[in-house]
């Protein structure tokens, strides 16, 4: 009887999370350590079913990079970064889209229709994303920034009643394919798609005030104390990319922004359905 009283409890203290949020779109982007191991990908995949069943409209945007990684180093090519973003040249582009679209995709979608017919993958060269080469001081190969979103048929899934999981290739003006960071991509589509929260599934607990002190980790700040953490170069390299993604979703109208550690199983309920929350929420 304790058990279920238990129980009993959590639902209820999850009842006005669930009403505040019923109807309401979230963007969940997906990578990193996080998509390696099976029982943590069969628990995301069923976080946002339940999250989907509670009646929110879950959209999934993913990476792959270290799947993308593995397979560079099988292909023999070597793997360098720049401002947390791969260096791609045309044979890495060809593994990269073959790992998004042809494998991870797949594997998501099917994870989440391990519960019923609810998703349905979306490769972001098909009509949803254009781009236009990234520019940097180092060229970057076919690395693109996103320049337009199409979002009409990511909201005609959603509408559909359906769950959209988005590979994050785009096709540019020049009719070329680039490989676009997914922390970047997915703040461009929660910006287009009119998104209440975005979530960065990561690696780490959040963002610290010192990363080499795990105690210091920033439960809550604005958008104008992480642009000046961004400017005064107070994060790591590889937390770039979904701050900028972060506070692109911000500025586009986005209301909040949610840095979690995805290897934390079930983070996904946790953040959104307690009171407590995990991680690090930017406003």
């Amino acid at each position: 009887m304790k058990d279920a009283m238990y129980k009993a409890s959590v639902l209820m203290e999850a009842l006005p999370y669930i009403k505040e949020h019923f109807g309401k779109t979230v963007v969940i982007k997906y990578g990193g350590n996080a998509m390696v191991n099976e029982e943590l990908k069969a628990s995301i995949a069923s976080d946002v079913v339940l999250m989907k069943y509670v009646g929110m409209n879950p959209v999934i945007v993913h990476g792959g990079g270290p799947a993308i990684s593995a397979a560079m180093k099988e292909a023999d090519i070597e793997v360098k970064f720049v401002n947390g973003l791969r260096i791609t040249d045309q044979a890495t582009m060809k593994i990269v889209k073959t790992v998004l679209a042809e494998r991870i995709n797949k594997e998501l979608v099917g994870l989440v229709n391990s519960h019923g017919q609810l998703a349905q993958g979306v490769i972001g060269d098909e009509g949803l994303i254009r781009a236009r080469k990234q520019v940097s001081d180092v060229d970057l190969g076919f690395v693109g920034e996103v320049s337009r979103v199409m979002p009409k048929h990511l909201i005609d899934i959603i509408n559909g009643g359906l769950i959209p999981i988005i590979a994050t290739v785009a096709v540019g003006e020049d009719g070329k394919t680039y490989n676009i960071n997914a922390d970047l991509a997915a703040g461009e589509i929660a910006a287009a798609i009119g998104a209440d929260k975005i979530i960065f599934l990561t690696d780490v607990a959040g963002l610290y005030q010192d990363f080499n002190d795990k105690s210091s980790l920033i439960s809550e700040l604005s958008a104008v104390e992480c642009r000046a953490m961004v400017e005064e170069k107070q994060v790591e390299e590889g937390m770039l990319p979904k701050l900028a993604g972060c506070l692109k979703a911000l500025d586009e109208g986005v209301n909040r922004a949610h840095i979690l550690d995805g290897t934390t199983k079930h983070a996904l309920l946790l953040e959104v359905f307690t009171e407590q929350g995990i991680g690090t929420m930017i406003t």
